[in-house]
């Protein structure tokens, strides 16, 4: 499977601009099947959702829709989402035909108040797309390792971030902990640029089973990066290696 990581820039609070430039930056990264871009893709993170988080039905769900079926890969990215009278961080995977699997964090960044409008997700996700079962986390849960302890029942973990500057260097050791311990590919996906809170250097990757990077984007900057993960080659490992069946329950 060919995946493209999309490291971005994102316009405040303006998602039709921001679609604009993830609809450029695909175009500029033909014939992968999936296509991640970072959490709250479409508005930059806000901890206050109120006139910026978008419907559960919203025009960047439908462009999710429509640049899947259009390009033939699956599209994934978090958005900020008001559904009935709650506001979910929530992690959409659209595939080309049109289905949506959804996962709203479960780990809410109390540091900066996230948890003070949103609402916690309760429930893990795994999708399956092209023989490849994928773990859809947030952010934040990328510090809690049990919630993504790896039972079996996935190949690789998607985690979509507005990781700050200042902690960086903790998002690249915990993405090459989580591969390594869960004997599974990770892609992480981070923002570039700044809000009205934070600045952001990217640092995304894709990361193999052994916990090294096999694609990755410049720090600093706008760029994309693609891989190819190969099934045939981790189940080789993971049967040579059993690490997990002596896991701790």
């Amino acid at each position: 499977m060919r995946i493209t990581i999309l490291q971005r820039d994102i316009e405040w609070a303006a998602p039709e601009v921001n679609r604009q430039r993830a609809d450029e930056a695909i175009a500029r990264n033909p014939h992968s099947d999936l296509y991640v871009l970072p959490e709250m893709f479409s508005t930059g993170f806000c901890i206050c959702p109120e006139g910026i988080a978008e419907s559960a039905d919203s025009p960047t769900l439908q462009w999710m829709k429509q640049t899947a079926a259009r390009t033939n890969a699956a599209i994934a990215g978090s958005v900020a989402v008001k559904d009935g009278d709650k506001y979910y961080n929530r992690f959409y995977f659209v595939t080309p035909d049109g289905e949506v699997t959804y996962y709203d964090k479960k780990h809410l960044f109390t540091y900066g108040g996230e948890h003070l409008r949103f609402t916690a997700g309760e429930e893990r996700k795994v999708v399956e797309f092209r023989g490849v079962r994928f773990l859809l986390e947030v952010c934040y849960d990328l510090r809690f390792p049990v919630w993504s302890r790896n039972r079996g029942d996935y190949d690789m973990i998607l985690y979509v971030a507005s990781w700050p500057t200042p902690r960086v260097e903790a998002w690249s050791a915990l993405l090459v902990a989580r591969a390594i311990e869960n004997q599974c590919y990770v892609a992480g996906v981070n923002r570039v640029g700044t809000d009205p809170s934070c600045e952001y250097c990217g640092g995304s990757v894709i990361i193999d089973p052994y916990g090294k990077c096999i694609a990755s984007c410049a720090r600093g900057e706008e760029c994309e990066a693609t891989a190819e993960i190969d099934m045939e080659a981790l189940e080789a490992f993971r049967q040579k290696f059993p690490v997990l069946s002596d896991a701790d329950i």
